[in-house]
């Protein structure tokens, strides 16, 4: 996926859940999903748009949130795409669950079943707890925590590394030394500047990010949406290469 496709994806994702008010952990936990699949498979395996709302209720399930509803999920998604991204999908949203359903089987296969993740939130409220600035830096620590589900950072790095990154970001912008601090733990500090260097590109692309144009281009890549998705086509039902092609020649021998 380009970078543009993480922002966009991502920023789906973040509209969604919050128009269905599911915690941040449940629109963090589906944000890297929707990654991992689309690592490993083409944007033209299945449709984003499909993707996006099958990950949120895959994921409300998987952090204890509660199933949500069949009709709610559907109509939250007519609502979002016609309130705010019609501009990047001017017909009306065409799923409905049963495409949902087939597509959270093809997720959980792609991955295994590995479903259970880790996040920064809870490692930077113990910093924030230690350094006793909960009320000063969690919030806006917590924020940068957010936007890094923009990057590749999640797929790449610790949830502890990403923490300590988001929190020195944190404490630049607050103007706060935690020098002394820093200096007791043990921690590769090339990987936790790298992870800022990450998200401090993204902040300098969201300067000149121009939504309406840059997700219109990367649609247009696309093929239009299907109402069934289909396989990858790496694999058959077997996890096998060609597997379909295997059985349709023996039904006819």
């Amino acid at each position: 996926m380009t970078v543009t496709s993480h922002f966009s994806s991502a920023t789906v994702i973040q509209a969604l859940g919050e128009q269905l008010k599911v915690r941040q952990q449940v629109i963090a936990t589906a944000t890297v999903y929707f990654k991992r699949f689309y690592a490993r498979n083409s944007l033209k395996c299945i449709d984003p748009w499909l993707m996006a709302p099958t990950c949120i209720f895959l994921a409300s399930k998987v952090e204890e949130f509660g199933v949500i509803s069949n009709s709610r999920l559907i109509t939250t998604c007519q609502n979002v795409v016609k309130n705010k991204f019609a501009h990047a999908f001017p017909q009306e949203y065409p799923y409905r669950i049963q495409n949902v359903l087939e597509c959270e089987f093809f997720l959980l296969e792609m991955m295994d079943c590995c479903l259970i993740l880790y996040h920064a939130y809870r490692p930077l409220r113990k910093y924030c707890t230690d350094l006793n600035s909960e009320m000063e830096l969690l919030p806006l620590a917590w924020r940068i925590v957010n936007d890094s589900l923009r990057t590749d950072v999640p797929l790449l790095y610790p949830p502890y590394l990403i923490a300590l990154a988001c929190l020195h970001m944190a404490c630049v912008i607050k103007q706060k030394d935690i020098k002394q601090w820093c200096a007791e733990l043990s921690v590769d500090t090339d990987k936790i500047l790298e992870i800022t260097r990450q998200i401090l590109a993204l902040y300098d692309m969201w300067k000149t990010y121009d939504e309406k144009k840059e997700i219109a281009a990367v649609l247009a890549k696309m093929p239009k949406p299907k109402l069934n998705p289909s396989r990858p086509p790496s694999e058959g039902p077997n996890g096998q290469e060609g597997s379909s092609q295997q059985s349709s020649q023996s039904q006819g021998q």
